[in-house]
């Protein structure tokens, strides 16, 4: 069953789709809550779409949520930082925990590319996220962003010139700039305790491997790394596809059932 949600968090409106495996009216499913990447949206390049509707298949709900300034949600891109999303994502799970269909001993997180970094951190400070599953990290930006680069491209003078950024359509602000900057990704991510699958691929060239394996460094043993072969940031082809959304079935099938 899909049906839709508005959340509500610092006078906006967050629009949200949610999955809800068919069985009998008042029980309790483990859920996964979503977190889209830079730019992205609650559909997601790799297909949120197919995981959810293949989690809902193996008696898992989800959440697919559009953070503010994305999507259908209310804001404005110019508006956006990673320390708002992270503020928006752990809002979103509060509000989940009080749902009339999930358990709260087993929520679980997904996170795609920047929405990775964001969920690494929201499983660190927001308590009771049972099992993390990042896919493509972009844990690379904030030393790419803190170089004075983005994408390949030089920050500085266009967003001194124009008083933005224009990533791909995208007013990037000099807030947010200063924010991914100055962000600790790995530091703020490991207080979280509960299993982390991390699926990567090795020809992503926008988020290398290697910011991937770094996380290792900073779990406890918790954390394991899946490098795909061949695969890229968007995991564009099927075969990328179906083995990224199979790992991740897998993953939670064991962590949350």
């Amino acid at each position: 069953m899909i049906r839709y949600h508005d959340f509500h968090h610092g006078g906006l409106t967050l629009r949200s789709t949610v999955h809800i495996p068919d069985g009998p009216a008042g029980t309790r499913w483990p859920v996964v809550v979503f977190i889209h990447g830079f730019t992205s949206n609650r559909f997601e390049l790799p297909s949120f779409v197919g995981m959810s509707r293949l989690l809902e298949a193996n008696g898992i709900a989800s959440v697919r949520v559009d953070l503010s300034g994305h999507g259908e949600s209310d804001g404005d891109f110019f508006d956006v930082t990673i320390t708002g999303e992270i503020a928006e994502a752990r809002s979103v799970v509060r509000a989940v925990r009080t749902s009339d269909f999930a358990d709260v001993d087993r929520l679980g997180l997904v996170g795609m590319s920047m929405g990775g970094v964001v969920a690494g951190i929201v499983a660190a400070e927001e308590p009771g996220i049972r099992a993390l599953c990042l896919w493509s990290p972009a844990a690379v930006a904030p030393s790419e962003i803190g170089s004075g680069y983005l994408k390949g491209r030089a920050i500085a003078a266009e967003m001194e010139e124009k008083g933005y950024f224009d990533a791909d359509g995208y007013r990037v602000s000099p807030a947010l700039v200063e924010d991914i900057a100055g962000l600790d990704v790995y530091g703020r991510s490991a207080a979280h305790t509960g299993p982390v699958r991390i699926i990567h691929g090795d020809k992503d060239d926008i988020a290398p491997v290697e910011y991937a394996h770094r996380y290792l460094d900073h779990y406890d043993g918790n954390a394991e790394v899946e490098v795909v072969p061949g695969a890229d940031h968007a995991w564009g082809t099927v075969p990328h596809r179906t083995r990224l959304h199979r790992s991740t079935l897998g993953f939670f099938q064991r962590e949350l059932r």
